[in-house]
Order: C-alpha cells, then structure tokens, then sequence
C-alpha cells in the first residue's frame, strides 16, 4: 500500500479562506503552528527561517524563554484592569521606556499599535498647541485608521477608495537618495528636501496652524530608505525655529533594530514625541509614546484613554523584553551583523544590473530591484521573495511599487542562521534576475 503524503495546512487553510475576512492579506500561505528563535513551523513540520520577524515584532526571536515566563507569571497574577486601578506593571515599564529614551521624554503612555501610538501622539499635539496642520514625507506608512491612513502615502492602495480622508496633512518630499538627482551630494538632496517646506509655508499653511511634523527615521514601508545623517538634525532645527512639535515614528525601527535602542539615536536628536510599538513587547500587543512631562502636563486627564493599552501581560512581556536586549546587547549585535551582511550582498550582487541597490541601518535592510530601463520593478523583487518561500525562508517586500525586498532578522540570530538565509536569498537573486 502506498502511503499520500497530505499537506496538513490545506484544512485550515480552507477554514481560512471560507471565514477570515479576505481583506487580511498574509504574505506565505501556511499554517503557523509553533515558532522559536529564527524559525517557524508550519501544520507539516516543515521550518522556515523567518527573515520577516512578523514585520519588525520578534526583534529578540520567537517565543523568548525569558518573555514566556514572565507573560506565563503575570497571567496568574493580573491580567487585566483598564482604567479602574493602576497597576505594577505599566508604571515599571513607563519608568524603563523614560530610562531608555532620548533626552528629556519622560512621560509615557501605553496603547496596543502602531497606529494607536500616532493617532494618541496627534491629539496630544494638536491638543497643547491648539493647531490643526500635520506635515508628513511621501513614503510614509503609519497605520490603517482613517487619520494615520490620511498620513500614510508609501502606496496609493492604502488610501484609495477610503476618501474622504482626514484633511489639515501636508506632504512634502523625503530624502531618498537613490531615486533623487543628487546621488553623490546627500547635503544638496537634504537642502532640497528642506526647500520644499519654504514652499509650504509660503503657499499652503502658515507655520503658526502646523502643530507637528511627523516623519520615520528610516522610512518602513516606503522602502527601508535611510536618510542622509544630517535630515533629522536640519528637521529638529527647522522646528524649533517655527516652534512646532517634532514627532519621531520608530514603530518599526525601535528597539534596537537599526544598531541603537530607537533610530534617531544615530542623529543625535531629540524628538518632542516618540512612537514605540512592533518590537516593544516580544510579540504582545503594545504600543507607547513618550513625550516631555511639560508638554502632557497640559493635556488634562480623560482627554484620550485605552480600554486595553498597557494591559499588565503586554507590560510583563515589554520588561522581560528589554531586559533581554539589554543584558544580550542586541542592539550592538544588530549593528555589527548589519554591516556584515551589508558588505556580503554588495559583493555578490556587484555587476547584476536588476540589482539597484543593497542599503540598510543594522539589521533593517533593503535590496532594491530595477527593470533593464533603471525602473523599479515589482516582478523580480516578487520572484525573489517567491523563490526564497520555495526555499524555506521568509522575506517581505516593500516599496512605493513593492520593488523592494527588506530583511528583518531576528537581532539575536545565529551567525549559521545568517548564513543559511543569505546563501537562499543570493541564489534567489540570481534565479529571479537572470
């Protein structure tokens, strides 16, 4: 008798596509059953080395024995309170984010997303100056409600069909030095970028009716594009200057991600707002922001709340987490892996011409892909990520024409595991590029 060899995933699946709403898109099409470390396994068994980090979350990897038990503890002992009482867990963890956090932002608040985080920070903003006017980039992404949708232009697909959306958002250009006229002179690409606030202010909104400029440290979605070092630093004069609030987004570039525990670390800044959330909590929904105690000392209490935000399992999860990445020293681990890998992909795709360009700040990296024609192109980063699936390795795209294969390794992973999950990705290049 002749045994079949049945896909374990198929079951489920179906279940999936018969009652999960099909608006959920999920990049590789398994059942996720277990996970630990760098890898995923599916319903069959098979492991797939996870590149994709459930994007940007799992920054220590999955299911972290020291994030397990301590969410396992604080399941026993509290799991919920909203607003009713205060509890532990949210007041260690807002003092550890004041610790850890640039300059003077010391005051915290808890949320469960991203998109929480922003939509919270702008109402903060908007509250205390009394003004109406936000300033985001083109390539931004900030979440899926209708406002941070209104703030998010990294592809038009978000957006389209949703109008009309939140009005008082000002786009102005982000300095993306691949794709700009000024690939050999950052400086003279940060100038123009700048210039286009003079604009601006000249024709559209005066600077007195803008409350915040809201801008990502290194763009996620639009491309995992890094600035030039002097952007954040020429934005924090130019608020200053015009006395309006600078909002740092480092939902997806925190928690040492880029090589430093939060992005603009690099630049040497401090912002008057900061958003956290993805790699804050080890896989456990939360989110904060954190601004200066004289700033929020002038929002009055019951302004803005959360039924679930800074739940006390979240906060247990938060703690143990940044203990691990401090006691690991991962973000130092992020940025020596990040240049390695930075250096290996340059070298072995030297001379491929669909490969435009290989970038990244510690272990967020992005390899960029063109047509013959200098064109972005969406098919061959899509053929590259199909073929690394194929393989046995979890990538994702991104990109304003999803041109762009981004690398989101756990900062924790093996020198072996990097290895096996480079070696996939160049002969997947190669294959896709041919």
């Amino acid at each position: 008798m002749v045994m079949v060899e049945t896909d374990k995933n198929q079951s489920y699946l179906q279940i999936d596509d018969a009652h999960v709403n099909p608006v959920l898109s999920r990049s590789a099409r398994i059942v996720a059953e277990r996970a630990q470390g760098s890898f995923i396994w599916d319903m069959n068994g098979d492991a797939y080395l996870d590149f994709a980090t459930g994007i940007a979350v799992n920054n220590i990897g999955h299911c972290h024995p020291k994030v397990v038990a301590a969410v396992q503890k604080q399941a026993a002992e509290l799991m919920h309170t909203s607003v009713t009482t205060h509890h532990k867990r949210y007041i260690e963890l807002a003092q550890k984010l004041a610790e850890l956090s640039p300059g003077r932002l010391d005051s915290v608040f808890l949320a469960n997303s991203g998109a929480e985080a922003v939509e919270g920070a702008l109402k903060l903003a908007r509250y205390i100056t009394g003004r109406p006017g936000i300033i985001n980039f083109k390539g931004s992404f900030h979440g899926r409600t209708l406002l941070t949708t209104a703030l998010t232009t990294s592809k038009l697909y978000y957006r389209e069909k949703y109008e009309p959306l939140p009005s008082s958002i000002f786009t102005v250009p982000y300095p993306y030095l691949y794709r700009s006229n000024f690939r050999d002179n950052p400086e003279a690409l940060v100038d123009e970028c700048l210039k286009q606030f003079d604009v601006l202010f000249n024709q559209f909104i005066h600077p007195e009716q803008v409350a915040a400029i809201l801008v990502e440290p290194v763009q996620g979605e639009g491309g995992y594009i890094v600035p030039p070092l002097s952007f954040l630093r020429r934005l924090r004069e130019l608020a200053d200057k015009k006395n309006i609030l600078l909002i740092i987004d480092e939902v997806q570039s925190g928690f040492g991600r880029t090589g430093k525990m939060f992005a603009c670390e690099h630049s040497g800044i401090e912002p008057d707002i900061m958003l956290m959330a993805k790699g804050i909590a080890g896989g456990m929904p939360l989110s904060a922001f954190i601004s200066r105690r004289e700033l929020t000392s002038k929002w009055p209490a019951g302004r803005h709340g959360s039924t679930f935000g800074g739940n006390p399992v979240s906060c247990a999860a938060a703690l143990a987490t940044i203990e691990v990445l401090q006691s690991e020293k991962l973000p130092e681990r992020a940025a020596k892996l990040g240049k390695e890998i930075l250096e290996r992909l340059r070298k072995s795709t030297a001379g491929n011409k669909h490969v435009g360009e290989v970038r990244g700040l510690g272990l967020m990296i992005a390899v960029e892909f063109n047509e013959k024609d200098g064109e972005p192109s969406h098919d061959i980063a899509e053929k590259v990520a199909s073929k690394c699936f194929e393989n046995k390795l979890i990538v994702l795209t991104c990109g304003t024409h999803g041109h762009v294969i981004r690398l989101i390794p756990p900062l924790n992973m093996s020198d072996a595991e990097m290895n096996q999950g480079l070696e996939i990705l160049e002969k997947a290049i190669e294959s896709a590029t041919k």
